[in-house]
């Protein structure tokens, strides 16, 4: 490849269409990227949070020390640690109302609990859809910059009377820089959108069998 041909050269020499659809590209593939890396660390937290606080559940007898040793951290509790604070704390306040009949103190710690999970799936799919639109959106913005590079080529035919390679070479180029960065972007964003919407809808089974199970135990301190 020459040096007229150069990538630097052809990108800094496209015309401003070509060049506003290389910048629209680049920038979705730099946030991308970083909401790539964000969510992974996000996920794997949330999935090593998730064993950790089962393993801590399911090895005690009294579950009143637990909840009291959440609320005392001083940190924020997420996941499924914030599903059991809101249905105990829930249960406990309704237990401890006169009037209120065992099924209806149930009722109460359940709705607790799912407003919290719902909280936590809204927290978990954060970004998805953004990864989604560049997967899907990209290829046709790298498209349009390739239309626009090749007609101005040809445009430019008109106005010779023998044409020749060397003439519509950059701007041909110019354009295939353009369809490349298109798919650069995209193809990264698909395949994290898939692999994480797949990791969320794990993590939300996992947090919907907790959420049976542990309204199961409320269910028989209820009617004791």
């Amino acid at each position: 490849m020459t040096s007229d041909l150069s990538y630097l050269y052809l990108i800094m020499n496209a015309s401003l269409v070509v060049q506003l659809v290389m910048i629209v590209l680049l920038l979705a593939s730099i946030v991308s990227w970083g909401m790539i890396f964000s969510k992974y660390n996000v996920l794997k937290n949330a999935r090593t949070q998730a064993n950790l606080f089962e393993e801590r559940f399911w090895s005690v007898e009294d579950l009143a020390p637990l909840y009291s040793r959440i609320t005392a951290s001083r940190y924020e509790t997420t996941g499924m640690e914030k599903i059991f604070e809101a249905g105990f704390k829930e249960f406990a306040k309704l237990r401890n109302q006169k009037g209120i009949k065992p099924d209806a103190v149930l009722e109460g710690a359940q709705r607790a609990m799912h407003v919290a999970l719902t909280r936590e799936v809204e927290s978990l799919e954060e970004h998805l859809s953004f990864l989604a639109t560049v997967g899907s959106t990209s290829p046709y913005i790298g498209l349009l910059g390739t239309v626009w590079g090749i007609m101005n080529s040809f445009r430019a035919l008109g106005n010779v009377q023998q044409a020749t390679i060397a003439m519509v070479a950059p701007g041909i180029a110019e354009a295939l820089i353009a369809t490349a960065m298109g798919l650069f972007a995209a193809i990264p964003a698909v395949i994290a959108y898939n692999r994480y919407s797949n990791d969320v809808e794990r993590l939300i089974n996992h947090y919907d069998i907790f959420l049976e199970e542990f309204s199961s135990i409320l269910h028989r301190h209820a009617h004791t």
